[in-house]
């Protein structure tokens, strides 16, 4: 009796044979039964159908992203349905806006005559949305005052600006969503780039807009020139006159002949007359704290080019009696 060869996996020839008949067979009808249930009509389905605003875009622009699709239950034949389903070859239906930036949001309802004509032969059943929200800007051209970006650059220690930074021009055009602008008020932030400055200094700066917002504004200027003047603050010290006022004849210091210093900053510009001033600590005894029987030491005079002045000792106890 001959050998019959089988297949590595112990199915004969002739059973495999067999086998992909009857798959064969389950395939082309299975397909047939699909071809002709899609031929047919009365289907119902959801689907995501494709929208497309139009609208001036030199005139405005979406500060948000507009909804891409419009969720819509329809009714019709098979065929058209898995068209529209998987968006084979389905052009967007297009929803015109006149005045963009005065609208928030769309009722998709007010919307069903006209996307009934353009899903013609298909049946809108509903509309699932009930909104559809958008944001969208005028576009504007607004003049803005250049301001040094207060996290772009750093002073040395007891360095001053002189006065506010100039800039050259003095006003840079910025152009885009006007809720954008807003944001702005009016002042647009220039990016110094230095760290410890301590010499006075002009600089052309390159302007910038942030990641996030370069795609709804743009600037007509590409950079700016800067400049600022410093003042160097200057420690130093002074041992000050005591000066004692409304004192009665009965109220003396616990430390009688106290030494007291004043520690300050000064202007470079006014150190010459800084050696000039005689300074007295004074004490008045009508603004004493009765509470605890001290008396705060006041610096006199106090010229407008010293800073940050501290007294030590900055009270003094009183003593009552004879």
């Amino acid at each position: 009796m001959p050998d019959t060869k089988k297949s590595p996996k112990g199915i004969s020839p002739k059973k495999l044979s067999n086998l992909k008949v009857v798959v064969l067979c389950v395939a082309a009808a299975t397909t047939f039964w699909i071809l002709n249930a899609l031929n047919k009509d009365d289907y119902t389905t959801i689907v995501d159908y494709p929208i497309q605003f139009e609208f001036d875009r030199e005139r405005y622009i979406p500060v948000e992203p507009l909804p891409p699709t419009l969720e819509v239950e329809i009714n019709g034949n098979g065929w058209d349905l898995l068209r529209k389903y998987f968006n084979f070859n389905t052009p967007p239906f297009i929803i015109n806006l006149e005045q963009p930036s005065s609208q928030d949001y769309l009722i998709p309802t007010d919307l069903r005559r006209e996307l009934s004509e353009f899903l013609s032969p298909t049946q809108i059943v509903s509309l699932s949305n009930d909104t559809l929200k958008i944001d969208i800007d005028r576009i504007r051209s607004v003049k803005m005052r250049p301001v040094l970006d207060s996290m772009s650059y750093s002073l040395g220690k007891n360095i001053r600006m002189l006065n506010e930074p100039e800039f050259e021009p003095k006003e840079i055009t910025v152009i885009g969503a006007e809720s954008i602008l807003e944001i702005y008020d009016g002042k647009f932030p220039v990016n110094l780039d230095e760290k410890r400055l301590d010499r006075d200094l002009t600089k052309n700066v390159k302007i910038e807009i942030s990641k996030e917002l370069s795609e709804f504004i743009s600037i007509e200027e590409s950079s700016i020139s800067v400049h600022i003047d410093v003042v160097a603050f200057l420690e130093g010290n002074k041992r000050m006159k005591l000066k004692k006022v409304n004192f009665p004849r009965t109220v003396h210091l616990v430390e009688e002949d106290p030494s007291i210093m004043m520690y300050y900053l000064v202007d470079e510009r006014y150190t010459d007359e800084l050696k000039d001033l005689e300074f007295e600590a004074v004490l008045n005894y009508s603004q004493r704290n009765r509470q605890d029987s001290t008396i705060a030491v006041q610096v006199n005079p106090m010229p407008p080019f010293l800073d940050q002045v501290r007294v030590e000792p900055a009270t003094l106890k009183l003593s009552y009696g004879n």
